[in-house]
């Protein structure tokens, strides 16, 4: 039993040793792996970093040559600047041909991004010099760029009447000829076309279209230029007005252009201009421009108020008559909404108006409704209008009315609020604000002022022109001026 006992021992002996010897040769194994891997780890790094390197060195070249291509592009460009002026169309073209031969690989595009001439261009030039080495190109004369003989003739040498008989048809209609037979007919190329066409000619709408250019013709639109008879002191009173408007501004004194804008249809109507919409899907208005009295809108009055200084309006939207108290009270309203806040400290008013309509310097009611506005503020207004016949000289006009209409361009006045949000809504790049609401009294027209009411007006006439230029004081104290 002993024996066996040590017989067992042995043997476990024996694999404990076995054992051992195993995991050191697994040890052995593995730091041999873990060291074959770093020394792989460690090759393709270096092979990265050597790759890196031959790539980046690529790249460097690759940027010098086209730094390199980029220079000598350059260097084309200033000689063919240098040399384009003296040169013919035939000269040019192998000029740039031989500069494109000498760049190599690409030099046609190279050439045409250096001096602008297309590449069909500079690849005709270059089998013009390949056939000048050779000698097989044609003798041209000095003075010809192309062969002799391309092209078609002109219809003008083909018919030597052709411009001939189109001048006359043209000046006998601008003179006004009875016997013309386009006096009575739109001057358009069709009907041209169609007339020199019975005189046995042939031609077309871009032919003749040509023909006109070089003639010296052009479409022309009326132009508003024949003003009637001017006032002679109408120059002096443009000075006058803005000398009047510097002293104002410079006092820091509110100064306003007042003005009736065109009266305007409220319904389903045609307005001028042209809006984005759907291709196919324009909005449907009215046939006729018919007031329509179911409906009851009518007509709109937009009287406008422009401050100068500050670049602000008011526009009062009237459902009734354009009178003298509308006009007046338009502007009583903008000065409670805009101007009292904006002119707390003010001492005085001056507005610019033309010479007619509400607001017209021969208007009784207008200087009556001034007067009433005069005592409610506390302070004298000052009038100047403009002379007869220049109201489109009226800054509200340009600086407010035209924006206006472009505002609500191709937009059917639909409603009296639509006008009012379109007016509202006007702006320009100089920063025009806008307010607007709509007035729903009623103004009679035909009110009479009489010689009395009229002796109530506080009224000072200026020295030069007194019609046209007055100050309007207050006839009451007031110690709580509106606003």
């Amino acid at each position: 039993m002993k024996a066996t006992s040590k017989k067992t021992a042995a043997k476990k002996k024996t694999a404990a040793k076995k054992k051992t010897a195993a995991k050191k040769k697994a040890a052995a194994k593995k730091k041999a792996a873990a060291k074959k891997t770093a020394a792989a780890k460690k090759t393709a790094a270096a092979k990265k970093k050597k790759a890196a390197a031959k790539k980046m060195a690529a790249a460097e070249k690759k940027a010098a040559k086209k730094q390199e291509r980029a220079a000598r592009e350059s260097e084309i460009g200033d000689r063919y600047r240098k040399l384009e002026s003296s040169l013919t169309e035939r000269t040019r073209r192998l000029f740039v041909a031989s500069e494109a031969i000498a760049f190599g690989y690409g030099g046609i595009v190279a050439a045409s991004r250096a001096t602008g001439m297309a590449p069909s261009v500079i690849g005709t030039g270059i089998a013009e010099v390949r056939a000048l080495e050779t000698g097989t190109a044609p003798n041209l004369p000095l003075t010809r760029s192309r062969r002799p003989g391309a092209g078609r003739k002109k219809e003008t040498e083909k018919d030597p009447t052709l411009l001939p008989d189109l001048k006359t048809l043209i000046e006998s209609t601008t003179r006004g000829d009875p016997e013309s037979p386009l006096l009575w007919t739109a001057r358009s190329q069709r009907n041209i076309v169609a007339a020199l066409k019975k005189q046995g000619h042939r031609t077309n709408r871009k032919m003749l279209a040509r023909l006109l250019t070089d003639l010296g013709y052009s479409l022309q639109a009326n132009r508003k230029r024949l003003e009637g008879a001017q006032h002679p002191d109408r120059d002096a009173q443009f000075e006058n007005i803005n000398e009047t408007i510097r002293r104002q501004l410079e006092a820091n004194e509110p100064v306003i252009s007042v003005d009736t804008k065109k009266k305007e249809l409220v319904g389903a109507y045609k307005n001028g201009g042209r809006e984005l919409r759907a291709q196919g899907d324009p909005e449907d208005v009215n046939v006729h421009d018919f007031i329509n009295k179911e409906q009851g809108k009518g007509k709109v009055a937009p009287y406008g108020v422009y401050d100068l200084n500050e670049n602000e309006a008011w526009v009062s939207v009237g459902i009734s008559h354009d009178t003298g108290e509308f006009a007046v009270n338009t502007i009583r309203t903008w000065w409670k909404e805009m101007g009292a806040p904006r002119y707390p400290n003010a001492i005085s008013l001056l507005i610019t108006a033309d010479g007619g309509g509400s607001n017209g310097y021969r208007l009784r009611l207008w200087k009556l409704e001034l007067q009433g506005l005069v005592d409610e503020v506390g302070f004298p207004i000052t009038v100047c209008h403009l002379p007869p016949g220049t109201s489109k000289w009226n800054k509200i006009e340009h600086r407010l009315f035209s924006f206006i209409t472009k505002n609500w361009r191709g937009k059917p006045l639909i409603t009296h609020q639509v006008i009012v949000n379109l007016i509202a809504a006007t702006t320009t790049a100089t920063g025009l604000t806008v307010r607007s609401r709509i007035d729903d009294r009623i103004y009679p027209k035909g009110r009479r002022v009489s010689n009395k009411q009229l002796d109530l007006v506080n009224l000072e006439p200026h020295e030069f022109h007194g019609e046209w230029n007055y100050t309007i004081h207050p006839t009451v104290r007031h110690d709580a001026p509106i606003g």
